[in-house]
């Protein structure tokens, strides 16, 4: 069943996607198609930003991926919250906004991807966006200053520094301000179509040009000009996959027929690694305790009417950057600061108040593959593969707490709850890391690009072997950035337009 044709199809309303259709259109390359599997973004829960507590996880908005067992986790398989709406993960994540550093995107060795070419595209976006200190924040969030002398109060943490506080986030007036809102909106307004509910089952081919998408229920909508594959670093290569592009031997296994063999596809996958502390004592950070009743009992008016309270909160309110080691090299770790109790021992509704806090490695070395099987999706991510990347969380993990238990964080200070003091050497705290470890949810990797035949992606973003397909999210990244990943995912958005529709005219 056809249901008629477009110039561009773009798969996956993301923060890359968004992007994409907004800047193919506002080029006017043609006519432009958003295909999303999820359903609008237009719910209060998921413009509230402390909303992200129950739309993680949700049946209808979340894929609610899991990893495979992971070895260096003791066996354990890892939860992988992905978006399920208009747009896509940054409809549900704690909308922190870091570029990350310079040398990131130097390292990619890449060509038109080095910093001097990014820069640019970060500042269009961000005029968009106009990300901005989180105001509000919990006093504990605001004396994260205190951890390292010197610090400047008001500054925001930034990841070519040590240095900690209040971080940026894409809301305004305490609502959450998507790609969805920034860029696809205004996309529909010059003429960009976007289908929701409409899940990709597969690429299909005419001749060795990827032509049309097929729909689960079976319709087949054609691409004049190009596919545009932004559905994130899980959702990408599992649409390649499923339509015959990647690993021949791994393709014939799952019972699929081979279109294009390419090992890249699904190879690379990383994401930052994490582990936790977790705090408690009355008068602390914020939690179910009748003390609070009253600010639990206004919050959802102060944020319906004023856009502030404790529903104006994403949860992670600050955190971070610093050198594991406390050398004076330059950062490698990243923490997030959660100035909420959280439910470490099982009960989320416990009468406690507490806060929380991490360390994640900003450049982890661990790879892991993404691989379709007759089961189904095998998510491999790879945690601890290179035990470096646990030397370096645990010589972190061991900083933080003795930068917290040193700091000023005046009268809110709680005693460390968990690990707790029992668990003191280094090698306790390996087996506690280990025990308990996760991601900080920012999957990249997966269809990587570069110059060599071994990157799926070209340099222009189009899929290497065939034509017509583009590839613009997360998945193209050859290593994660320093920090939060939602920024960059934007910009590769914004470029990939360009580049795309550059393509299509040629």
């Amino acid at each position: 069943m056809s249901a008629g044709g477009y110039d561009f199809i773009v798969i996956g309303a993301g923060s890359a996607g968004c992007a994409v259709a907004q800047g193919l259109a506002a080029r006017q390359a043609g006519s432009v198609l958003v295909l999303e599997a999820g359903p609008s973004d237009r719910v209060p829960l998921v413009r509230m930003p402390f909303g992200l507590v129950w739309m993680m996880g949700s049946k209808r908005r979340d894929w609610r991926y899991s990893s495979t067992p992971q070895a260096g986790l003791d066996g354990r398989a890892l939860g992988i919250p992905r978006g399920r709406m208009l747009g896509g993960s940054g409809s549900i994540n704690s909308m922190v906004w870091f570029r990350g550093r310079r040398v990131d995107f130097d390292s990619w060795s890449v060509p038109g991807w080095a910093w001097a070419d990014v820069e640019p595209a970060f500042e269009a976006v961000e005029r968009v966006l106009q990300p901005t200190r989180l105001r509000g924040a919990h006093p504990l969030t605001e004396s994260l200053a205190n951890l390292f002398p010197g610090n400047d109060p008001q500054a925001i943490p930034n990841p070519e520094r040590e240095g900690a506080g209040v971080f940026a986030y894409n809301l305004h007036n305490g609502r959450r301000r998507s790609a969805a809102d920034a860029f696809l909106r205004p996309a529909m307004a010059l003429g960009v179509q976007v289908m929701t509910g409409h899940q990709v089952a597969k690429i299909g081919m005419t001749g060795n040009r990827a032509g049309f998408v097929v729909l689960d229920d079976g319709t087949q909508i054609a691409a004049a000009k190009g596919i545009v594959l932004s559905a994130g670093s899980i959702g990408s290569p599992e649409i390649l996959l499923k339509s015959g592009i990647g690993p021949a031997d791994d393709l014939k296994a799952a019972g699929v027929d081979v279109v294009y063999a390419h090992d890249g596809v699904g190879a690379n996958l990383h994401d930052h690694p994490g582990a936790g502390m977790f705090f408690e004592g009355a008068g602390s950070g914020y939690g179910l305790v009748p003390g609070l009743a009253a600010n639990w009992l206004a919050a959802p008016f102060q944020w319906l009417f004023l856009g502030r309270g404790l529903f104006a909160s994403p949860t992670v309110e600050g955190g971070g950057f610093f050198n594991a080691a406390g050398d004076g090299g330059e950062p490698d770790v990243q923490s997030h600061f959660i100035p909420f109790r959280l439910p470490h021992d099982g009960k989320r509704y416990a009468p406690k108040q507490g806060y929380f806090a991490d360390v994640c490695v900003c450049r982890p070395r661990s790879r892991g593959s993404l691989r379709l099987t007759r089961d189904g999706l095998a998510i491999d991510l790879g945690i601890f593969n290179d035990e470096r990347d646990l030397d370096l969380l645990t010589t972190g993990y061991m900083r933080l707490r003795a930068l917290l238990a040193e700091a000023d964080l005046g009268p809110h200070k709680a005693p460390e709850i968990v690990p707790g003091a029992s668990v003191s050497s280094e090698e306790q705290v390996r087996v506690h890391i280990r025990a308990s470890a996760g991601t900080a949810y920012h999957p990249v990797g997966t269809l990587r690009m570069g110059t060599d035949d071994a990157a799926p992606v070209t340099p222009g973003l189009a899929l290497r072997g065939v034509d017509g397909l583009f590839v613009a999210d997360a998945s193209v990244m050859p290593s994660v950035t320093s920090a939060n990943t939602n920024a960059p995912s934007m910009m590769i958005g914004h470029r990939a337009a360009g580049l795309i529709a550059a393509a299509g005219a040629a």
